[in-house]
């Protein structure tokens, strides 16, 4: 089974016998009690789904867990160009090219194949990111890293630059017994450097402080004091795992026009565009008023003048309450006549509230 993983590009794999995570039970309903999900409502869904895997199917005995790897940022590339005057923004490292959800979970239903290949009559269920599956935890129960400080898995090899998937099934292996060490020792770099404060001691994550979840999960306004933090992150983050000892020097190439995108062109995508260039990518599950939204508040913090004549455009034509109301945000930052003058006049034609009481906020600090 090892190799039929390998020959589907997993890089990673490990066993498990599958049994109630009990010592995650208390963690998990602390962490949805705290809100710590925010809007991500389906974590809170049959929560004993995720400890108990077996309630999905009372026939599961194991697990097989996997890791496929995916290149990691072009990490000199995206931070030797001065983003505030070139205004590029950037997209997390595994959201560049085809959705993930789609090849590696091809791959390991192709290796749940081979499971029932070799054990005629065996039920195998796979996920990639698709269930209520605690996939860290059971990768590291399959032996195939230690939780990180970021609250990630990592491996020694591989670093955390990868993905996790997992087979169900009812055949039997042999659980990977030898424990895997935890190597993140004294180190902090992930809690210190993260942006917004997001990780905490104990391995938590305060989600709705967390980057990638404003620019991807949050389906509404980004607050306002987290909006400079984001820098030019308009599509997941990378820092928690650019900082990480563990991932050593790791870069790649990767399409520059992909990885830092032109942040005016973005904010000119209508829906036939965006969907276009974005078909076949993660980037989608922003949907366009996310992904533009986060492109406003970008551009604000480039501070740059020459981006006041892409975000009036926004301001007088876009649809969406939304990416108007950070538009104006965000010519409140960059300020000036012009800034001021285009506030002026969206002040005068605009209708929606959530706009006008951006619009208003942004005429006072210019």
């Amino acid at each position: 089974m090892v190799e039929a993983a390998h020959r589907q590009g997993f890089a990673l794999v490990g066993f498990a016998l599958l049994r109630r995570l009990d010592e995650r039970d208390d963690f998990y309903r602390r962490w949805l009690q705290d809100g710590r999900h925010g809007a991500m409502e389906y974590l809170a869904l049959g929560p004993e789904r995720r400890i108990d895997p077996r309630t999905l199917d009372a026939r599961f005995k194991s697990i097989v867990s996997l890791a496929y790897p995916y290149a990691p940022p072009q990490t000199a590339a995206a931070t030797s160009i001065d983003w505030r005057a070139q205004m590029r923004g950037r997209i997390a490292a595994y959201a560049l090219g085809r959705d993930y959800h789609d090849y590696v979970l091809n791959a390991a239903c192709a290796v749940a194949e081979a499971i029932a290949d070799a054990r005629p009559g065996a039920i195998t269920r796979a996920y990639v990111d698709t269930g209520p599956v605690f996939e860290r935890e059971w990768a590291a129960a399959a032996r195939l890293g230690w939780f990180g400080k970021n609250t990630m898995l990592l491996n020694r090899d591989q670093g955390s630059y990868f993905f996790l998937a997992e087979i169900f099934t009812d055949a039997e292996f042999e659980p990977s017994r030898e424990p895997y060490r935890e190597h993140c020792g004294t180190c902090r770099r992930c809690l210190d450097l993260c942006p917004t404060g997001a990780l905490a001691d104990g391995y938590v994550m305060e989600s709705r402080l967390c980057i990638s979840y404003q620019t991807i999960e949050n389906r509404g306004a980004i607050p306002v004091a987290l909006r400079p933090k984001l820098a030019n992150w308009i599509f997941g983050c990378d820092v928690c795992n650019e900082v990480c000892p563990w991932n050593g020097d790791a870069s790649s190439e990767v399409n520059s026009k992909d990885l830092i995108p032109f942040l005016p062109d973005l904010l000119a995508l209508d829906e036939g565009s965006f969907s276009r260039r974005f078909t076949g990518s993660a980037v989608k599950r922003a949907k366009r008023r996310g992904l533009l939204r986060n492109v406003a508040v970008a551009l604000g913090n480039t501070r740059n003048p020459d981006a006041v004549s892409a975000l009036a455009r926004s301001l007088d034509s876009e649809k969406e309450p939304l990416v108007r109301a950070h538009a104006a945000w965000a010519l409140g930052q960059i300020g000036g006549v012009d800034a001021r003058r285009v506030l002026e006049a969206a002040r005068a034609r605009e209708s929606d509230d959530s706009v006008l009481a951006e619009i208003r906020a942004a005429r006072k600090i210019i």
